[in-house]
């Protein structure tokens, strides 16, 4: 059995997803942007689409690391479930901060986001596992995810019809725009990435990831852990992929295709990272992504504020036009021989070696910050 300790690779791979969320949320300039470092439009997929399933893959993952043990020597399941329920308000009301700042119109400020998608995911998988057993999340997951599929593709919306699935008549667009009206996506305008009937597919992949912390967790440690990861990740990739000539596969709309694709995918790269710190102990490089993975709630919130607050302060540039700080900042930054593509690549990579030096610094200080 894995000790309750912290599962050095996991934070890794934590880590490894914050820094990446980092990268592709905060580019020099967003008019110069690499193709893989962009979310796929609409159908189809780029590596950018691949890095918030793999977050709550990990979600899921480490919460029966954490909570397995808490859980077993509590004789009543109520603290463990006080805990989540506190956890998950508190991240979500993180979130509704992060968008409230973007935008303080109460009129049309956005509710669902990323850390509001992490909450709620997080509740209803961490409460599945305190009160069912693996019989039954098993059940749950494939009950989501094939309930989702025929939601979206047999009930018919409004003006549109069954089985669309274009930015404006799908389904989950449809009730999105029904249930929240305005508080929605103001990119989007039609849609929500972040909407309420495609939570129900990431809670989906959450339960996968928790399906693997409960496999890591009473399982024997060891290669064997590495191997079987790995096949199911192949298998699991495969299906999604073949599902997706059925179910295009969609981040936006989180189809089941796309969540079955993207948690093989998670647990392919888990399975690198397990086998290389836990079995072959390389660790020599993993430092950065470690302070990132311990602190990745605080690394998200405070990059996404510092960046919010960096746009919105303007100055007179020399052109005689207000400008941002954030786009000041980066035009005295790329130099004029570097392509800005490339300078924009350098500047994000470069912003999240900053956060991991910030909270490395807090944590040479004993101070961590976690919710």
């Amino acid at each position: 059995m894995i000790a309750p300790d912290r599962l050095t690779s996991l934070d890794v791979f934590r880590g490894l997803t914050v820094a990446a969320m980092i990268v592709v949320n905060n580019p020099g300039t967003w008019k110069a942007v690499y193709a893989p470092l962009r979310h796929a439009d609409w159908h189809g997929w780029t590596p950018t689409d691949l890095v918030f399933p793999f977050f709550l893959f990990i979600v899921g993952v480490a919460i029966p690391l954490a909570l397995g043990p808490r859980h077993e020597s509590s004789p009543s399941a109520r603290p463990v479930v006080v805990k989540i329920v506190r956890r998950s308000a508190i991240i979500f009301a993180l979130g509704l901060v992060i968008n409230i700042i973007a935008n303080p119109s109460l009129a049309t400020v956005r509710i669902p986001g990323v850390l509001q998608r992490i909450a709620v995911c997080y509740l209803a998988a961490a409460l599945l596992f305190v009160w069912t057993g693996w019989r039954t999340q098993v059940a749950v997951t494939a009950l989501a995810l094939v309930g989702y599929w025929a939601a979206i593709t047999l009930i018919p919306v409004p003006g549109f019809g069954p089985g669309d699935l274009g930015k404006e008549g799908n389904l989950a667009a449809w009730l999105d725009r029904l249930v929240l009206g305005g508080h929605i996506w103001r990119a989007g305008r039609v849609y929500d990435p972040e909407g309420i009937l495609s939570t129900l597919p990431a809670i989906a992949t959450t339960l996968l990831g928790v399906l693997a912390g409960e496999r890591l967790r009473l399982g024997r440690p060891g290669a064997a852990v590495a191997r079987e990861f790995f096949l199911a990740g192949l298998s699991a990739a495969a299906v999604g992929l073949a599902w997706g000539q059925w179910l295009p596969i969609n981040k936006a709309l989180w189809t089941s295709s796309y969540a079955v694709f993207t948690a093989g995918a998670a647990l392919i790269a888990f399975a690198a990272c397990y086998w290389l710190v836990e079995i072959r102990r390389i660790r020599w490089w993993t430092y950065p992504f470690v302070v990132l993975g311990v602190n990745a709630l605080a690394a998200f919130f405070l990059s996404t504020l510092f960046t919010l607050w960096m746009l919105r302060d303007m100055h007179m540039g020399s052109d005689g036009k207000m400008h941002s700080m954030y786009a000041m900042f980066f035009e005295g930054f790329a130099p004029d021989w570097m392509p800005t593509a490339t300078a924009s690549l350098v500047w994000a990579v470069g912003y999240a070696a900053y956060w991991a030096f910030i909270l490395s610094a807090l944590q040479r200080r004993g101070i961590r910050l976690s919710v």
